[in-house]
């Protein structure tokens, strides 16, 4: 409602449907239907695509950290997208997802070449930033070579605005679109088994190295024509699959894709509302949103996330802190141990009960004790 409402001109909530029924014969009309509703669905895509790709990479680097913005595959995508427009080629429109898709494949297979194609996940984080920092090294140089019109056009589209988007845009997503949620399906069950480490990975049929590129591939067709229309919006792959995993912890990949998916619709559409009213009539990107809100967000997740798992797997203190050294006592799963405690009573007396061992142990200090020797 706020996505739509909200905004110059303003539309009451009861007067949006007749909006888009008149159409193009009302200011309202044109307004909602030809720049606030493309604009909502542009948002719901590009957050749907970015929060399950950052789950995608996460799950299968086994790393909470391991987001597009780290992997290279963000900035590849960006770099492609902006060379041209500064070494002002004439391209159409319609080429842009391909060169968007060709730089994230780009700084993707850089950082899984760097890394020894992805043997070790934290490796590919690590090779990842460094690729990430390279490109947008290049990306700051072709920034020199651009004179003013175009700085701003690019400093606008690096940080990730939704501003004047329309249908056009909307439907040049959907070619790609129907490629990547077929493999995004085929690729979640894959997940829940690469989650368990390479070693049982393999052994249970899983071939870690292939289905790690294969999940970047996956991660690259959703990423790259997002970012060819509206650029890079930050970690929202970042948060969006934190934010699935603390509302369902106990949940495998294959329910928390859906759920990341959603949650990244959800945090670019809500960004995107303070994107274009704080400084009404000046409109903010909404990357810039997303990474202020969205960083915090997803560290206190995480954090809260790790004190649960924690606690879940501390063991319960034991009622008594005085255990018998013989006979049934209780451990902390609840079960009983009847065997005796390694290093007490007659094996460390040598076999004989009542009496100090060759390894020079203390006798009973008290009469309880010494029953319990004589027993």
């Amino acid at each position: 409602m706020c996505a739509l409402s909200l905004g110059t001109p303003y539309v009451p909530p009861h007067r949006l449907l007749a909006s888009v029924l008149d159409g193009d014969t009302t200011l309202a009309g044109i307004v909602v239907t030809e720049l606030r509703v493309p604009r909502l669905v542009l948002a719901l895509i590009a957050g749907a695509c970015l929060g399950a790709a950052g789950l995608v990479l996460q799950e299968a680097l086994r790393n909470p950290l391991a987001v597009p913005e780290m992997l290279g595959v963000s900035s590849g995508a960006a770099l492609g997208v902006a060379a041209p427009l500064v070494l002002t080629l004439s391209l159409p429109a319609a080429v842009q997802p391909l060169l968007a898709i060709g730089g994230a494949a780009l700084g993707g297979g850089l950082t899984l070449l760097a890394a020894g194609l992805g043997r070790s996940p934290s490796a590919v984080l690590l090779t990842g930033a460094a690729v990430a920092a390279a490109l947008q090294a290049a990306l700051l140089v072709l920034m020199v070579m651009a004179d003013q019109l175009d700085l701003q056009l690019i400093y606008r589209y690096l940080l990730g605005s939704l501003s004047a988007r329309t249908w056009d845009d909307v439907t040049g997503l959907w070619p790609w679109l129907l490629v990547a949620v077929p493999a995004l399906v085929l690729c979640a069950p894959v997940l829940s088994v690469m989650r368990l480490g390479d070693e049982d990975a393999e052994a249970l049929g899983v071939r870690a190295q292939r289905a790690r590129l294969a999940a970047l591939a996956i991660a690259v067709l959703l990423i790259a024509p997002v970012t060819a229309v509206c650029g890079p919006v930050a970690w929202v792959g970042f948060l969006a699959p934190h934010l699935a995993r603390w509302f369902n912890p106990a949940a495998g990949a294959v329910r928390w894709l859906p759920w990341s998916a959603a949650w990244g619709a959800v945090v670019v559409v809500v960004a995107d509302v303070p994107a274009r009213l704080a400084l009404a009539p000046v409109e903010t990107p909404a990357g810039a949103w997303t990474a202020l809100l969205g960083v915090p967000a997803g560290v206190a997740l995480m954090r809260s996330g790790g004190r649960g798992r924690a606690a879940r797997r501390r063991p319960a203190a034991p009622t008594d802190a005085r255990e018998p050294l013989y006979g049934s006592r209780r451990t902390a799963s609840g079960t009983a141990d009847e065997f005796p405690r390694a290093g007490t009573c007659t094996e460390a007396r040598g076999g004989e009960p009542g009496r100090g061992g060759p390894s020079g142990a203390v006798p009973p200090a008290s009469g309880a004790a010494g029953t319990e020797d004589a027993r």
